[in-house]
């Protein structure tokens, strides 16, 4: 029941925010750059950072001073169906795996919003009804994972968070749950709180707290 409320309240809110997003593209740094930054959009949202990830990478960016800064934009379907968090995932693991191969310096942040968010939930290995078909990090390259990040977590409607659920990730992570914003709060129904996590500087907040977790 939950995951079908869920996939109509992100109908509605994936309409709301095409209705306002323009497709921006992703640059990336040079090939071992000192931090990586993954982030996996929203439900509807045009390929690339989105309007989440765009304003929290560009804060975290200006916070980590003179680093280089790669940038990398989960590469999946962000359906209305919720089903393609699984394969979301997948993308995500592929990536981390395939720079942490190359470059063994890099540090690694990783974000996500709304279904984004539960792509990385999936990715930090924490089940959830959209985990078919996915992908989790290594447990060998958990140390280089520095922080993790999430917006409008639906892990929320389970009254969760990876905070409280993964041991592992736990301690590096950071949960952003506007109030009122029903993909991640239970009984909500302000679907303007969840496209608004940038305005009410739960970004800054959110890059502050990564910039900080980078040794």
């Amino acid at each position: 029941m939950t995951v079908r409320i869920l996939a109509r309240v992100c109908a509605t809110v994936s309409v709301a925010a095409a209705a306002f997003v323009v497709p921006t593209a992703v640059a990336d740094a040079a090939p071992c750059s000192d931090v990586d930054v993954s982030f996996a959009r929203g439900t509807g949202e045009f390929p690339g950072l989105g309007i989440t990830g765009r304003p929290f990478v560009d804060s975290l960016v200006t916070k980590l001073g003179g680093r280089s800064v790669g940038t990398y934009a989960v590469n999946y379907a962000a359906d209305v169906t919720q089903g393609s968090a699984g394969p979301g995932s997948r993308d995500l693991v592929a990536h981390l795996t395939s720079v942490a191969a190359a470059c063994p310096s890099t540090q690694f942040v990783v974000g996500g919003y709304s279904q984004g968010a539960t792509v990385v939930t999936n990715a930090v290995g924490l089940r959830t009804p959209s985990s078919f078909g996915g992908a989790v990090i290594p447990a060998e390259m958990a140390d280089r994972v520095t922080a993790v990040v999430v917006f409008g977590n639906p892990l929320g409607l389970f009254g969760r968070t990876i905070e409280s659920a993964s041991p592992t990730y736990g301690p590096r992570a950071r949960s952003f749950c506007n109030v009122g914003d029903p993909v991640c709060q239970i009984g909500s129904v302000n679907t303007v709180a969840h496209l608004t996590y940038a305005l009410r500087g739960a970004t800054d907040e959110g890059a502050a707290f990564a910039a900080s977790r980078v040794g």
